[in-house]
């Protein structure tokens, strides 16, 4: 009997827990819903954006929470770093990889490593030190030398979402693709660099611990552009293979959705990147994958990755409109004082201007002194103050990462900690409603829509042939080594053009008759 009454009771326990989990799940996907439709709404705005639009709704749903339980809560569901990595970071970024212009991406493809690798590591530098050496001076103690790191890898990701939405490819497609590239390779090198972070002894600070930390960024860089290259590749060549889903479209889309997601879960378990895996994966897949299936089917998966990656996005400034009125963080956290709190805020935003001007303005500098005016590919100033200010955004990167360094499934008692995710939510928000806010107006200011249709840069690449500077097997010797020197001194001036052109001839010959793609 008392097994009876014990079994009982965990029934109506599970199914009043499942109850709440239906009600919860229902009021989220409606206010979903009410997001999509507001910002469609506001889609033509010159002030908001779909993502500031979501926060502002976020707040509000959160407050009327807030008031209708008494100041108990303010969330309808609970945020999990987990759930944050496993189901709504993939579908972004694989589908950022998957919709990329990839000729513009690669002709500035070095370009956008040097400054996504590189801009984190100074931005990292910056914002590591700054803040081990000001958070004291205003009377906030308690972290160790790991929470120093990870808040300079935390800070270090940019969220350049609010600024993409308003430049456009067709009208500055170089601009675009820097900015766009960059923040891609930004979020994946910071995640990266976070990992590489967890894995460091603390103890051995001293010394080689640098060393230490880059060989394990190298080695998680490299293996995880391994993985999703040749996941792509295997997808590419199962579709290619004869007869194989040419009388099932579902059987195509079904195979790129989940090798997509199988790169990015094969690169978790291995403890690898898979912000990068994924994203390489959707380049590849982009590049051979969807040109071995039908029509149909090509158009399908692309509107189901977008689609996929709009829903995550909405939900990612959702939650963080509404975790910025979380009263038991509040409660939680180390800071009574107001002075003290917006101290924090305030260094936090200083280091962050201050570490994405200290590698954007000196680094493009060096890049136009060593580019040839005639290629017409000088970043201008105006540029340079685009792409500075798309990368002062905070987003769901840093959201993650901040969670998964301080709480435990998305709650912390420690009272440092509560006050780095209060102090994340809040720099998130004022970065993303403020800087997003001004985004619209200065880039209209800085590049009027005729001057962006007037001064693009030159692109003459579509002029030369792929195969001038590859040697030619016919013709003299003498032939051949003029061949040579031209081939070379090619090579020393243009590079990315010259690279690009090897490997066009190469993918012509020998990866699309293997793994498929246009001719």
């Amino acid at each position: 009997m008392a097994l009876f009454d014990i079994l009982s009771a965990a029934m109506i326990f599970s199914s009043d827990t499942d109850h709440e989990s239906v009600v919860s799940i229902s009021v989220y996907a409606a206010v979903l819903c009410l997001c999509i439709v507001v910002g469609h709404f506001l889609g033509e705005n010159r002030w908001v954006n779909e993502s500031i639009t979501a926060m502002l709704i976020g707040c509000s749903i959160g407050t009327i929470i807030l008031f209708s339980s008494k100041g108990r809560s303010s969330h309808i569901l609970r945020f999990d770093e987990e759930l944050f990595f496993i189901y709504l970071l993939p579908p972004i970024i694989f589908n950022a990889g998957f919709q990329v212009k990839k000729k513009q991406f690669f002709h500035n493809f070095l370009n956008i490593m040097f400054f996504g690798v590189v801009g984190v590591f100074i931005s990292f530098a910056i914002i590591s030190a700054g803040s081990w050496w000001l958070f004291p001076k205003i009377g906030f103690n308690g972290l160790s030398a790991r929470d120093y790191l990870a808040l300079g890898t935390i800070f270090a990701s940019t969220d350049t979402v609010c600024t993409l939405r308003v430049l456009h490819q067709d009208e500055n497609p170089r601009l675009y693709s820097l900015v766009f590239g960059e923040g891609v390779v930004n979020d994946a090198t910071s995640v990266v660099l976070f990992n590489a972070i967890q894995n460091m002894a603390v103890y051995k600070l001293e010394g080689w611990a640098a060393v230490h930390v880059i060989g394990d960024f190298l080695y998680l860089f490299s293996t995880s552009t391994i993985l999703g290259i040749a996941t792509g590749l295997l997808t590419a060549y199962a579709l290619k293979t004869p007869y194989f889903g040419r009388h099932s479209t579902d059987r195509e889309i079904a195979l790129m959705v989940l090798m997509a997601y199988l790169s990015y879960m094969l690169a978790e378990l291995l403890q690898l990147s898979g912000i990068l895996t994924v994203f390489l994966c959707g380049i590849v897949m982009s590049h051979y994958a969807q040109h071995n299936v039908r029509d149909n089917s090509r158009t399908t998966t692309r509107h189901i990755f977008a689609t996929l990656s709009f829903m995550a996005e909405t939900f990612i400034f959702l939650y963080v409109g509404m975790d910025a009125l979380d009263i038991e963080k509040w409660k939680t956290t180390k800071t009574r004082c107001w002075k003290t709190s917006f101290g924090i805020y305030s260094i936090i935003l200083f280091l962050v201007m201050l570490g994405r001007a200290a590698f954007v303005f000196p680094l493009y500098a060096l890049f136009n002194h060593m580019s040839s005016s005639s290629e017409g590919s000088l970043i201008t100033f105006k540029h340079q103050v685009i792409i500075w200010w798309a990368g002062l955004m905070r987003g769901a990167v840093s959201v993650a990462l901040a969670f998964s360094q301080f709480t435990v499934y998305g709650v912390t008692w420690d009272p440092v900690h509560a006050t780095m995710i209060t102090s994340t939510v809040v720099v998130v928000l004022f970065s993303t409603l403020v800087f997003g806010c001004v985004t619209k107006p200065l880039i209209s200011i800085l590049l009027p829509h005729h001057a962006r249709e007037n001064n693009q840069p030159h692109d003459d690449s579509a002029n030369n042939d792929v195969t001038f500077p590859l040697l030619s097997l016919d013709g003299s010797a003498a032939t051949a080594i003029l061949q040579a020197k031209s081939s070379l001194s090619l090579m020393l001036a243009r590079p990315v053009h010259t690279i690009h052109a090897y490997w066009r001839r190469f993918d012509d010959e020998y990866m699309r008759p293997v793994f498929g793609g246009p001719f």
